[in-house]
């Protein structure tokens, strides 16, 4: 195997890719990236942890073909390090070293055999047919602006997925782990009217939005198959496991509409709660929200440490209510609100409440209080 890469173009192949690679495999070429490839002006890099598999294509001048995999933190180490000029991969036949040479730099790195790395991964095979388009950039802001409120846990436990429920010209996805729940809609362009609902892994979504900034179309195709997603752009492919089960129906658990509501500036509320913070029990997390006559006083208290209070001037003038939440949930709301408002609808002390930006509609995060002895 031997090839020619432009530095920026194999750097950002690398970046797309090595987040799929395991940290801690039980299969150490799964801590590697295959190399392969494909024609005279192309190679493949691929990487996978067995649930999630990201392959990125590469423009190269190729002189042989081949194939292998290298340690894929030596590798980013290496090509991150080297001058802005041409790299020149060669691989010797019946060897599982490659020679890295650019400039006056010279590396010698050691791999793994393409034939250990897990087949079913290198070739992805899928009906061309089935898929349907979406537009990246709102896609990106919605998984951005609803995923967030997933469940943490791994495994194959539902909450930590995020659902994306397609119909007609509109994308709807939403994330709950229990205690708080977030849900976006956005207008798609929806050319086939396919109609859909998956639930992917949280992990899967967040790293594509990382990648994402590295893909030059405005549009990526989505395939199902099996229990695999399939999400494919010019040059790169993501395939993950899909979660399998009936999730929550999180619709239902939406009000209409709050008996009181309050309003008040997202700058300020989430410089308030900042600072008050920082007196909170590590263990609970809990801010206390006083909603009174247009101001809203926030507190926190550690019997060991001292407490904290600060004052917001709000738009409310319903009766006195005292509630509290985890402040972290809060503040991930708020930070998912691109308005210079919040719409806060309150109930009761122990009712879920609904944050909303004042500017629109489509976009509701619901927190559930805690209860305060």
């Amino acid at each position: 195997m031997k090839f020619v890469v432009k530095k920026e173009d194999l750097y950002n192949g690398i970046k797309i890719v090595e987040r799929a690679t395991s940290l801690k495999a039980l299969q150490p070429v799964l801590m590697n990236i295959l190399i392969e490839t494909i024609d005279k002006s192309t190679i493949k890099l691929v990487a996978t942890d067995l649930d999630y598999t990201v392959i990125a294509q590469v423009d190269a001048q190729v002189e042989e073909m081949g194939k292998i995999t290298l340690p894929s933190k030596k590798l980013n180490d290496i090509v991150s390090r080297l001058g802005d000029k041409l790299i020149t991969f060669e691989m010797k036949d019946g060897e599982n070293s490659v020679n890295i040479t650019c400039q006056n730099s010279k590396f010698d790195i050691i791999g793994i055999s393409a034939s250990e790395f897990p087949q079913e991964f290198a070739n992805i095979n899928f009906d061309e047919k089935e898929g349907f388009e979406i537009q990246i950039r709102p896609f990106v802001k919605a998984v951005k602006q609803a995923g967030f409120a997933a469940a943490s846990n791994e495994a194959s436990n539902l909450l930590s997925g995020i659902v994306c429920d397609i119909s007609s010209n509109i994308l709807e996805i939403a994330s709950t782990d229990g205690n708080r729940l977030a849900r976006v809609r956005e207008s798609i362009d929806n050319k086939d009217n396919h109609a859909k609902q998956l639930i992917i892994p949280s992990k899967t979504l967040n790293e594509f939005i990382k990648m994402s900034s590295f893909i030059d179309e405005e549009s990526v195709k989505i395939y199902t198959e099996g229990t695999k997603i399939i999400i494919k752009s010019e040059k790169t492919v993501t395939i993950s496991r899909l979660l399998e089960g009936q999730f929550p129906r999180y619709n239902q658990l939406i009000p209409k509409e709050s008996p009181k509501t309050a309003t008040a500036n997202v700058a300020q509320m989430i410089s308030a709660l900042e600072r008050v913070s920082i007196m909170v029990n590590e263990k609970t997390s809990i801010v206390k929200l006083e909603f009174g006559l247009n101001n809203l006083k926030l507190t926190a208290d550690t019997p060991d440490a001292g407490k904290s209070e600060e004052n917001i001037d709000i738009d409310y003038s319903g009766e006195e209510l005292t509630i509290a939440f985890n402040y972290k949930f809060v503040l991930e709301a708020l930070k998912n609100i691109e308005s210079d408002n919040v719409k806060i609808g309150l109930n009761t002390p122990l009712s879920a409440t609904m944050f909303r930006p004042e500017s629109e509609e489509d976009f509701v995060c619901l927190i559930m209080p805690v209860q305060i002895r």
